[in-house]
């Protein structure tokens, strides 16, 4: 809980964009009227913008490290995206 509070602060204080994935925090941030997008939604910001060319790539990457992604966030994802 400590992180998410200063997470939350730190973009009310500087008015910035947060990227957060933990549900509660995102509650949290919306009641605040804070602009957040969660991790799935940065990448995929990131291959509109030609910054990344694929994410599969990176999000086996993530999970590798033992970072927790939704299977049906990351299916729509890529259907989306067109790499599956």
């Amino acid at each position: 809980m400590k992180v998410r509070l200063k997470q939350l602060a730190l973009a009310l204080e500087r008015g910035n964009l947060l990227i957060i994935d933990d549900l509660k925090g995102r509650k949290l941030a919306r009641r605040l009227g804070l602009k957040i997008i969660g991790t799935l939604g940065l990448f995929k910001t990131m291959k509109l913008k030609g910054l990344i060319e694929e994410i599969k790539p990176v999000i086996e990457k993530l999970r590798k490290k033992g970072f927790y992604l939704s299977n049906d966030l990351i299916d729509r994802l890529l259907r989306d995206m067109g790499e599956k």
